[in-house]
């Protein structure tokens, strides 16, 4: 009897973690940092954009820094640069939610791996992204940001993913760090409009909880 107590304890201790994580998220979430200053003049603009679960930072060409456009893979007609930051296996293995597998998720989620960034380019603004003023500073920082993101190799150039891609107009490239539920790629698009001054969550897992700031 005493077996079956523990057991049945242990289980309703592993149903409270998600929702513990579930709540602690909302909370994190709701709380807003770098407020904006009324009187800072925001001379130029970036956009968030998301497929409804990952979220992107989406700057014009003639806004981003020349370091992070060296060695990227980007055609002249492409004025808009899409950066996600995410687990390699996931993007590569589930391009369409359709392809999500319990063993995908779960090594996302809580196994260590290796990270990529997905770079998507666009000719046009797309009508779904959501606008975000920024000023000289913030917008130097959010590039140094994305650019200390990638693997460089030794002659400082990003590390493309050969023959790797979902349309013709996007590529993975190496980048830091390892996605886990505490490090998803919502809260490196947080992460970066932070330590930029953008206004910004607490942290948060989901693409919302930002996005929810500028509508």
């Amino acid at each position: 009897m005493k077996t079956i107590k523990k057991i049945l304890k242990w289980i309703l201790y592993l149903l409270a973690l998600p929702v513990l994580y579930t709540i602690i998220s909302f909370l994190l979430t709701a709380i807003t940092i770098n407020k904006p200053d009324t009187e800072s003049e925001h001379h130029s603009k970036i956009y968030l954009s998301t497929n409804g679960v990952h979220l992107n930072i989406v700057i014009q060409k003639k806004d981003i820094d020349t370091a992070l456009l060296k060695s990227l893979l980007i055609l002249e007609n492409e004025k808009y640069i899409s950066f996600g930051w995410g687990d390699e296996n996931f993007y590569i293995n589930t391009p369409t939610w359709g392809d999500l597998t319990f063993k995908n998720a779960f090594s996302a989620m809580f196994l260590k791996s290796s990270a990529l960034i997905h770079l998507t380019r666009y000719s046009s603004i797309e009508s779904s992204w959501v606008e975000v003023p920024i000023d000289e500073s913030e917008l130097k920082d959010l590039n140094n940001y994305i650019l200390d993101s990638f693997v460089l190799d030794e002659n400082g150039s990003k590390i493309i993913l050969p023959n790797v891609a979902y349309t013709l107009n996007d590529n993975f490239y190496k980048a830091k760090g390892s996605y886990s539920c505490f490090n998803t790629c919502n809260s490196w698009v947080n992460r970066g409009f932070k330590t930029s001054g953008l206004k910004a969550c607490l942290w948060t897992p989901f693409d919302f909880g930002l996005i929810g700031k500028y509508e």
